[in-house]
């Protein structure tokens, strides 16, 4: 079956009747999410230069979960869990894929694609639908939701969230693309795109509404009803403040956390280098 055709029934399905969907759904659902595992479907992808969502790719997660039946995974009495049959976990041969799992409590739902060369630090969660490109580094206490698209190496530092979003369908997920830091306890969330190179510093909590501050610029970038905020390429993002509004605010010196552009990376420096410049700066 190709692409074309898949998506076809994936469409037809995702609006059919839950009895015909749990009836007629599971081979095609399995093929989906065989392709889902091999990266060959995104629920996100680029092209020409531009990031665009597949809705589709959505729909096929959300009909795994509507025609699944609730299964027992316990191990034993101690280790008890339930889930839908559709996503047990995912099946990884580590050595032959030359990716690198370390024990530890680590969880990867299948449906996620993980490349070669990806190290997963425990305990971390990677949902369905996240892509994780070659060579990417995800530390301990780190989430990668659903959808979220990881480009070529990437550091998830320690803590950090990455958000996943499933419904609706044509929503932004987050997107880091190649070589970005994310620092530790930062958080990602709601269509974000990072692009290339940039460094986020600890602590920095991004959303589609978020406003943040190009210092370097003098810009404000935001996102916000279907459109993703976008960080530059190269950025180097660390927490900041503004003052809140109002009268009752500036009587208390009041402000709102915010984050702040302080620079930009060029090709002579590492992300260990700009946030060193930074730290100078502050």
């Amino acid at each position: 079956m190709d692409l074309s055709q898949l998506r076809a029934e994936i469409e037809r399905l995702f609006e059919a009747p839950l009895e015909e969907a749990r009836e007629r759904g599971r081979p095609i659902f399995e093929e989906f999410k065989r392709q889902l595992n091999q990266g060959r479907l995104r629920a996100a992808e680029p092209r020409e230069g531009h990031w665009i969502v597949n809705a589709w790719v959505k729909k096929g997660i959300l009909l795994g979960f509507r025609i699944g039946a609730l299964v027992d995974y316990s191990i034993n009495e101690q280790f008890r869990f339930s889930d839908k049959d559709t996503y047990p976990l995912k099946a990884l041969e580590g050595v032959r894929q030359g990716i690198r799992v370390v024990p530890g409590g680590t969880a990867i739902r299948d449906g996620a694609y993980i490349a070669p060369g990806v190290i997963v630090m425990p305990p971390s969660y990677i949902n369905v639908g996240a892509y994780v490109d070659e060579g990417t580094m995800v530390d301990s206490h780190v989430l990668i939701g659903s959808c979220a698209q990881i480009g070529k190496r990437v550091h998830v530092s320690a803590g950090a969230q990455i958000g996943g979003v499933l419904e609706p369908p044509g929503a932004w997920p987050v997107i880091l693309e190649d070589e970005v830091l994310v620092g530790g306890q930062c958080g990602v969330f709601e269509g974000t795109i990072v692009k290339r190179r940039a460094v986020l510093g600890a602590g920095v909590i991004l959303t589609s509404s978020t406003p943040v501050y190009d210092l370097v610029h003098g810009r404000i970038y935001r996102g916000g009803h279907g459109v993703p905020l976008v960080i530059p390429e190269g950025a180097v993002v660390v927490p900041g403040a503004r003052p809140a509004p109002g009268e009752f605010a500036r009587a208390h010196g009041l402000a709102i956390t915010t984050p702040v552009i302080v620079k930009y990376r060029d090709e002579r420096t590492d992300w260990r280098t700009a946030l060193e410049e930074v730290l100078r700066m502050s």
